[in-house]
């Protein structure tokens, strides 16, 4: 649900990266936010509790053009990746204009993979949301890593809706703003739907 600041002419646009635990989901905001042009984004928030961090910052892409004259501002935001943060989980996602949903590629991580995946299921429906109808974008992290799964078997589990899907190194940056690219014009595609 994209929010119009008219006195600014920008449209909000809330993307959340989603994800077990250590799967890259902060280290994709970090990549990002460090090769972002400074006078382009805002201040890097992290708010952080004893046991959990969320962390959020928000970027003008100049390059994704206009909507009807107002300039699109993204804001990115993580959740926390353990299951037992849910309500900050379900908090993180209210408002939420498109997800990426981070996969560690790790095979003994397949299963907090698939633990996450049905948590945000469950999390979108719970607010009214389909994942299906939501403009959503799979990525594969820590594809460099020599115990990284197959993608064949990824994809089989992680993904059966087909959604579009990119391998990744967040550390490296490779893959991730093909990530962010794709989610984004996802949503601009949406909101240009609705006009």
């Amino acid at each position: 649900m994209s929010f119009i600041n008219y006195s600014s002419r920008e449209i909000n646009c809330k993307l959340v990266y989603y994800g077990p635990g250590l799967c890259g989901k902060t280290t994709n905001l970090h990549y990002i936010y460090a090769k972002t042009s400074p006078d382009a984004k805002g201040k890097m928030i992290s708010l952080a509790t004893e046991t959990e961090r969320t962390l959020f910052f928000d970027f003008l892409p100049l390059s994704l053009g206009e909507i009807r004259g107002f300039k699109t501002r993204f804001h990115l935001y993580t959740v926390p990746g353990q299951v037992f943060y849910d309500a900050s989980r379900k908090l993180i996602l209210k408002g939420v204009d498109g997800v990426v949903f981070v996969a560690d590629s790790q095979i003994e991580r397949m299963e907090a993979n698939i633990e996450s995946l049905d948590n945000l299921r469950l999390n979108l429906t719970d607010q009214g949301y389909d994942l299906n109808k939501l403009p959503y974008v799979v990525q594969y992290n820590k594809r460099d890593l020599p115990n990284a799964a197959p993608m064949d078997q990824l994809r089989e589990v992680l993904n059966p809706t087909k959604a579009q899907e990119f391998e990744a190194c967040a550390t490296s940056g490779a893959g991730v703003f093909d990530t962010l690219k794709a989610v984004a014009k996802s949503v601009l595609t949406e909101l240009r739907r609705g006009q």
